[in-house]
């Protein structure tokens, strides 16, 4: 066909299993079959470039890359990490490397750029927090901790805010990297479901989660506890009737407003997902049916013309007719695929299955949802009803969250490759202005 396209490894082609609708229990003997788009694909997703990124010397254990790539859309930069311990620097326009910088562990944190400064932040497996010059990769300081910090690190008001495997909650002066304050919890011993919970800094609290199966909400100046610690475990417990076998929260809590007041998406890995108040900890909602959470988004669509897009409620308009907006909250899973949760009540929207391995999360992308496959590539997904736009097959698989800018989508594959792709909006939408490609790129070069 003439949409196939083959590059070491990857093929247009991609087998996954049906996306369905509804909460039915996914079997473990189901098949993978053909989606919809198998004959007729909506040819959106086009590869840019796929450049071989990460040092063939790296350790050779299970093939994984879970570094998410930052963008810097002014500069075209693209600051990424990887197994081969290193924090590479690229240009966006092809991935060439700009510079690299070594450290003692993987990096699998996803790095946070810093206009402002013309600095980046990003954690390694040795357990400290870096922070470097954007242009040449020089060190400004390094901060040590006692275990790894694969999470992306926040910065507000002149401080970093970063937490570490060993469930220690860090403020840094972001300047000097002088610890302002710190919290700790002693861990759950035994096997967390996805390393573990990043941060939230919202309202001047910072929240969080916890192996212990605890969502706790810290003074962002003083780390005092603002919340009793939430007890998310021994939901799961009531709700299933005996002690739960992984008791962590591991999604990073997301900030969200219902009915005016302010809440927070928090994920049990047995429990479920919640919603809690924002000031006091107590529990808006649960659905306790979302098991294995890994990753929560709140898609927030603004009200558009029906032009766009060829779904969703209408309302009358003095411009004709127009969708209202929407918002949705995307739960991943490892096992029972993605959820669309309504933000208001927690009840289920609507429920895509996956195929085996699970995905690393959803992104927005061009209207859309960019979701990586472990075991499959990248896939293109209705945020409206679940089901598979297009999509792409990568031989090795990804296991990183992607990362989007308007149209453009970048994302390092299993084996270290650096995969950039353009997305063709599914509506008639037009690109953010910012080509990460450089003005000579051309869609139907590909």
């Amino acid at each position: 066909m003439a949409w196939s396209l083959r590059s070491k490894g990857l093929t247009g082609l991609v087998f996954i299993a049906t996306l369905g609708t509804g909460c039915e229990t996914l079997r473990g003997s189901a098949q993978p079959q053909q989606p919809n788009w198998f004959e007729r694909p909506s040819q959106s997703i086009h590869v840019v470039y796929r450049t071989p990124l990460v040092a063939p010397t790296r350790h050779h254990g299970e093939a994984y890359e879970r570094g998410q790539i930052e963008i810097d859309p002014a500069q075209r930069r693209l600051f990424v990490g990887s197994s081969d311990h290193g924090l590479y620097c690229l240009d966006a326009r092809d991935g060439s490397p700009l510079w690299r910088f070594e450290t003692t562990g993987h990096v699998q944190s996803s790095p946070l750029y810093d206009a402002a400064e013309n600095v980046v932040y990003f954690g390694a497996d040795d357990g400290a927090l870096y922070k470097l010059d954007a242009s040449n990769g020089e060190l400004r300081f390094r901060f040590a901790t006692n275990s790894e910090v694969s999470e992306r690190p926040v910065l507000s008001n002149g401080k970093v805010y970063f937490v570490n495997a060993n469930d220690t909650v860090v403020a840094i002066d972001a300047r000097s990297g002088k610890m302002l304050w710190n919290q700790h919890r002693a861990p759950i011993p035994g096997m967390q479901l996805a390393g573990h919970s990043g941060l939230l800094v919202w309202g001047g609290r910072v929240y969080v989660g916890f192996s212990d199966g605890m969502a706790i909400a810290y003074d962002a100046t003083t780390g005092a506890e603002r919340w009793q610690p939430v007890d998310l475990a021994a939901e799961a417990e009531q709700s299933a009737g005996n002690a739960p076998d992984h008791f962590d929260v591991d999604t990073t809590p997301v900030a969200d407003t219902i009915d005016g007041s302010p809440v927070v998406y928090v994920a049990s890995a047995q429990g479920g997902v919640f919603a809690l108040d924002a000031e006091s900890g107590t529990q808006t909602w649960h659905n306790p049916s979302v098991i294995g959470s890994t990753q929560l988004l709140l898609w927030d669509e603004p009200k558009r013309k029906t032009g766009d897009v060829d779904t969703g409620a209408v309302e009358a308009s003095e411009n004709g007719q127009s969708v209202h907006s929407r918002k949705l909250l995307i739960a991943a899973t490892g096992a029972s695929g993605l959820w669309a949760l309504e933000p208001s009540d927690g009840s289920v929207v609507w429920r895509s299955r996956l195929p085996d391995g699970g995905v690393a999360g959803p992104v927005p992308l061009a209207g859309a949802l960019l979701v990586s496959a472990s075991q499959l590539g990248l896939y293109l997904v209705s945020p409206s009803n679940g089901r598979v736009i297009d999509g792409i097959h990568i031989v090795e698989g990804v296991s990183a969250l992607p990362s989007g800018r308007g149209n453009h989508g970048f994302v390092l594959t299993n084996t270290g490759d650096l995969l950039a792709v353009h997305v063709a909006a599914p509506r008639d939408a037009t690109d953010d202005g910012v080509s990460l490609f450089g003005s000579s790129y051309q869609r139907s070069h590909w």
